[in-house]
């Protein structure tokens, strides 16, 4: 199993609207076929403590088989169109990938 965590930091001048999209953008990356499964969430309300970082504004989980799923994940239509169509959202990504 392959987890590949991606964190935004959506641009701060972005309406409802525009970050209800995005959002739906990223649930949108569900559709995959090498995607066992995906989470999306935004911070959690689990309190101030020195170890959390809570500066994103949204979290995506993705769970896939191996590499071999995530590397076609990363090249699927759905994935590059989604790149294409919201990187204007964020002013940064961060990314964990784990085995």
């Amino acid at each position: 199993m392959l987890i590949h965590s991606v964190y935004f930091w959506l641009k701060p001048g972005l309406t409802d609207a525009q970050r209800a999209d995005f959002r739906r953008g990223v649930e949108s990356l569900a559709f995959i076929e090498a995607v066992e499964k995906i989470y999306v969430g935004a911070p959690a309300a689990t309190g101030q403590r020195p170890i959390i970082d809570d500066s994103y504004s949204v979290a995506l989980t993705v769970l896939c088989k191996d590499i071999a799923a995530h590397d076609a994940y990363q090249v699927d239509p759905i994935h590059l169109a989604f790149v294409k169509n919201f990187s204007a959202c964020w002013t940064r990504v961060q990314i964990y990938d784990a085995e």
